[in-house]
């Protein structure tokens, strides 16, 4: 199948690799930006998500532009996407073969957008791309590169919506600087080789 956003959205509106697809309002694949130099991968929909088909626009969604227009972005700067298109029974995270599942609808977008930076939203987007091993508290905060594209990890908005200490909010302001500066040091016309490898562990 040729790689295009026609396919990708026609494909996710199709999908019945798992069950999820049978409890929802609407399939969430993405928006943005889609030549966007900075890529965001959360979990999953959330419950204002699946009423919208829209990603990242709940309370966690409103945290996250705040997040972005704290380094100058806007959300039309970049493109927002999940690990999973359609939203877990009551947010809970999705297993294995679902996210197994939505792999190949990722992939296509990481060869459609071709990101220089991608930041990992949480502990589930980290090992869907990263690998098994990822733990977000002990690997938050530094670039890993695969094929060109570097990655940071960092905290879910919704565990900082949670995060009553502060801590958490202060390494995630960290990793923001960190990718506001990658984006500075990658030149802009560099060009992007991004393949359907790059999230493959």
């Amino acid at each position: 199948m040729k790689v295009s956003w026609d396919s990708l959205n026609e494909a996710v509106a199709q999908c019945q690799r798992c069950e999820l697809c049978r409890q929802i309002h609407h399939k969430v694949p993405g928006q943005g930006n889609a030549k966007a130099r900075l890529m965001l991968i959360g979990e999953g929909p959330g419950y204002e998500e699946d009423k919208s088909g829209l990603a990242f626009v709940g309370p966690a969604g409103q945290l996250l532009t705040k997040m972005l227009a704290s380094i100058q972005l806007t959300r039309e700067e970049v493109y927002i996407c999940n690990v999973v298109k359609c939203r877990p029974p009551a947010n809970r995270v999705p297993t294995p073969d679902e996210m197994a599942a939505c792999m190949g609808y990722l992939r296509m977008q990481f060869a459609l957008v071709r990101p220089q930076v991608i930041l990992l939203l949480g502990a589930t987007a980290g090992r869907a791309v990263l690998g098994e091993s990822f733990r977000v508290t002990r690997d938050r905060g530094r670039f890993v590169i695969k094929n060109g594209v570097w990655m940071m990890p960092t905290y879910h908005p919704s565990a900082l919506l949670r995060d009553e200490t502060g801590q958490k909010k202060r390494e995630a302001w960290q990793d923001l600087l960190a990718v506001k500066a990658k984006l500075a040091e990658v030149p802009a016309g560099e060009s992007r080789r991004v393949s359907y490898g790059v999230c493959d562990q």
